[in-house]
């Protein structure tokens, strides 16, 4: 039987190699106006043109879905994962190039989604333990207004360590509360830039937190390396006596607490790995009642395997903890197209939102490199932009 840490990076490897698949993406906006569905996505879609016309987005008030607040009516998220372009740059990386995320938003937007997640690396927001970087703070503010003028909600995810020879030694030296410390003024920064748009959808605390096991002291904050890059990281390398929820909980209280004195408004979520999926037996952690008592809604990250899609709806039933539900991370990785779609139609009763990947080409640009790979995305893509105008417009 595989070890804990191998179990983890066999789960990893899959969101890996979901990058490597689609990592080399270009960042040039070409329609396609051969698509039937098109003219339908784009004058849906056309109503959120203003920035003056985004509406807050919250829990309802039974807590169960989202809702637009002013409104009241109900908001499922349909979004991307926006996080590096064509040559595996992050964002950070390429944001100087303002006219290229431009680009990407609108076509984003074209392809009929309502939230774009991004993924921000603590390295490039924390100039040392207590000082934050303001230029990249003065890019997320830019990035909030694109987000507002787009109509495009923001699922903002930090804390990010994906390249960790460009994690700062500093920060790795750190001992557990120390580390947790930075975390806090990490967000205390973003959501000082963020507290007062509308359009932001959320903040997730960290990429698919983990813990040590019982009786291990752990040696290294990231794990699952592959190709270069980390996307889970420890939160604490020992329990101390602790328990894994006593652990969790002071950990989410801390940086939930760091935010909610800048802002009282935007919803929290944490993005996990759903363990059910490996271990069918498997409870929430950072979900369990005496740990996520100040998350607002719950997320998780599924990639469906062929012939599995009914094993991947009991792991999502897991989380249905009578919370908002979101698949924060999917795509046909390990499975067909219309097995995606089988999974998706049979988790709208109880899931309120479900985020796949762009980076940086167009449907039009795929079709033309005549490669599998280039099929599959394009294929993707196309089944996206036509399941976005039920997906926003309907409901269960």
């Amino acid at each position: 039987m595989m070890n804990w840490s191998s179990k983890i990076k066999q789960c990893v490897t899959v969101q890996s190699l979901l990058l490597v698949l689609c990592g080399l993406a270009g960042c040039t906006f070409v329609g396609d106006s051969s698509h039937p569905g098109e003219a339908a996505v784009e004058n849906h879609h056309a109503v959120r043109s203003s920035p003056l016309e985004m509406d807050w987005i919250g829990p309802s008030p039974d807590g169960l879905h989202f809702i637009e607040k002013q409104s009241g009516r109900r908001f499922v998220a349909w979004g991307v994962n926006y996080d590096h372009d064509d040559e595996g740059r992050l964002l950070e990386d390429y944001w100087q190039q303002w006219d290229v995320v431009e680009e990407d938003f609108r076509e984003i937007k074209s392809l009929g989604a309502n939230v774009v997640r991004i993924h921000l690396q603590l390295g490039q927001f924390m100039r040392t333990a207590e000082e934050p970087n303001s230029l990249s703070l003065d890019y997320l503010r830019r990035l909030v207004r694109l987000a507002e003028s787009s109509g495009l909600y923001l699922d903002i995810t930090g804390l990010a360590c994906y390249h960790k020879a460009r994690t700062p030694a500093w920060y790795d030296a750190l001992n557990e509360s120390r580390r947790w410390e930075v975390q806090a003024r990490f967000w205390q920064a973003v959501a000082s830039v963020c507290a007062r748009s509308p359009s932001i959808f959320c903040y997730d605390l960290m990429n698919e937190p983990v813990l040590p096991g019982a009786n291990k002291i752990e040696t290294d904050w990231l794990l699952g390396e592959f190709g270069g890059s980390h996307f889970v990281q420890r939160i604490s390398l020992d329990l101390a006596g602790r328990s894994r929820e006593e652990v969790a909980r002071a950990w989410i209280d801390t940086l939930t607490t760091a935010i909610r004195s800048q802002d009282t408004r935007h919803m929290i979520t944490v993005g996990v790995i759903p363990w059910a999926m490996v271990f069918p037996k498997a409870k929430p952690i950072f979900y369990a009642e005496q740990v996520g008592g100040n998350l607002d809604f719950v997320s998780v990250h599924v990639y469906p395997e062929k012939g599995q899609v009914d094993n991947a709806i009991e792991a999502l039933k897991v989380y249905n903890i009578g919370k908002p539900l979101v698949v924060e991370e999917m795509f046909p990785l390990k499975c067909s197209i219309e097995e995606m779609d089988d999974f998706i139609n049979a988790s709208r009763d109880f899931t309120d939102g479900w985020m796949s990947f762009y980076w940086g080409k167009t449907i039009e640009q795929y079709q033309k490199q005549q490669t599998i790979s280039g099929a599959i995305r394009s294929s993707w893509l196309t089944y996206f932009r036509t399941k976005s105008v039920e997906m926003v417009t309907t409901h269960p």
